[in-house]
């Protein structure tokens, strides 16, 4: 499990108030208490996942306002391609509804499984990296030759983030 995604497990489980934690020995209630917990823990996860994601899809708005300034006009809509992918990504992180799968119904949980889709979230930061990389060069290469290969490459980047998304979303409805 990434570091990041430990702190937000921490997070979640170390905030239940004295109540909660009295109830907990309340057979049947911690339960439904763990249930919050990963309902929880899932929703500041995948926002976290969206801001970071925000932060990469505003440098591409930079650059397409960039390519207009410069009269590229032909590349904007290139661009725009690996924009909407990116929008659409985040769109769906942020928006899916919160504990929204069998994963959270379930008292008691596969560490297996859970580990999967940590491993899922945990991936899915580290392509804020490579999305962040293909940004970069698409930048470094304005002006340039290179510069359609590096728009190309960022849609693709682009289209990982939304293909590792659905995964991730078919090992919360497996059986």
């Amino acid at each position: 499990m990434s570091d990041e995604i430990e702190q937000i497990v921490k997070k979640v489980t170390g905030d239940l108030d004295p109540f909660k934690k009295i109830l907990s020995y309340v057979p049947g209630f911690k339960g439904y208490i763990d249930r919050q917990a990963r309902r929880d823990q899932d929703k500041i996860l995948r926002d976290a996942i969206a801001e970071r994601f925000e932060g990469l899809w505003q440098k591409i708005s930079t650059l397409q306002r960039d390519l207009i300034a410069q009269g590229d006009l032909h590349l904007v809509d290139d661009l725009e391609g690996a924009a909407i992918k990116l929008r659409a990504f985040i769109d769906r992180v942020r928006r899916a509804p919160r504990g929204y799968s069998g994963l959270f119904d379930a008292v008691k949980i596969n560490s297996d499984e859970l580990e999967r889709i940590y491993q899922y979230d945990a991936t899915l930061l580290a392509l804020g990296d490579d999305v962040s990389r293909a940004i970069d060069n698409v930048e470094a290469s304005l002006g340039s030759e290179g510069i359609s290969a590096a728009i190309r490459h960022l849609r693709t980047t682009a289209q990982q983030c939304v293909d590792l998304y659905d995964q991730r979303a078919k090992v919360l409805f497996e059986e």
